[in-house]
């Protein structure tokens, strides 16, 4: 998973819900939800958030789940979040190592449950850029990369794609490159502020933060997207959980990522 977002100089947006939950807090619970019990899941470069949702997942509702960490390590024993998801720290208490081709290998054969992608841009089609703004022979702008998230994004079962921050630069009308797509099925898409689905024929939003006004979503998607009649608020993760992020990440990384 890619991190990076643009970001705009935006927002009067507020920082935790009446309930005290932290945007980060409330996105990783979010995150760590798409991971089932016994799911196989990889993380690959750039992943800070993925490695504290597949910890909280693993400490919390799927202690059974098994992590492929690009790092080199399956099964790796994550009691604290670094700086790099690729520290070496991360191959502590592994049960295996991993090689990347192997981890390739898995996902081609259809036994990657869960991979969570960034992107710098996401449009309502599902549509993703890792790549550049302008043209690719002489871009105004060069993003981290791809990286294999186009073939390992078709090939895991359940990709989940990860705004930390939503702006109108990272929720575009049209991504200036698809570095990523998948036609044939929807994907969900988590920001800070909101849950989405995208795919053809457009975004539909599906779930909403505590203390975000619909405007608010609208004003910071570049992008149209559908409306339910029940717009279902986003849950703050309860006191415990919270508890276990703190601990996972004394340094607070998750809050300069994430809002």
């Amino acid at each position: 998973m890619i991190g990076a977002v643009l970001d705009t100089g935006r927002r009067a947006l507020p920082r935790a819900s009446a309930r005290g939950a932290a945007p980060a807090d409330r996105l990783i619970w979010r995150m760590a939800a798409e991971i089932a019990d016994g799911a196989v899941v990889a993380t690959g470069v750039a992943s800070p958030l993925a490695v504290l949702a597949i910890a909280l997942a693993r400490a919390t509702h799927a202690p059974r789940l098994s992590y492929l960490a690009c790092v080199g390590s399956l099964n790796p024993t994550v009691a604290q979040l670094f700086g790099s998801s690729e520290d070496l720290e991360y191959l502590a208490g592994r049960t295996a190592e991993v090689s990347i081709p192997e981890l390739f290998d898995h996902a081609r054969r259809g036994r990657i449950d869960t991979i969570f992608f960034g992107a710098v841009e996401v449009d309502g089609d599902g549509g993703t850029n890792l790549t550049a703004i302008g043209p690719l022979a002489r871009p105004t702008v060069k993003f981290p990369g791809v990286a294999g998230a186009c073939t390992l994004r078709r090939w895991s079962r359940h990709p989940v794609l990860v705004v930390p921050r939503q702006t109108r630069r990272a929720l575009v009308a049209r991504v200036a490159v698809r570095s990523t797509d998948d036609p044939g099925r929807r994907t969900l898409l988590l920001t800070d502020i909101a849950t989405f689905s995208v795919g053809r024929p457009g975004a539909a939003l599906e779930a909403i933060a505590p203390g975000i006004a619909l405007d608010a979503v609208r004003d910071h998607a570049g992008f149209g997207f559908a409306v339910g009649y029940a717009l279902p608020a986003l849950p703050d993760p309860p006191p415990a959980v919270i508890d276990i992020l703190e601990a996972l990440d004394p340094a607070g990384y998750r809050g300069e990522l994430v809002g």
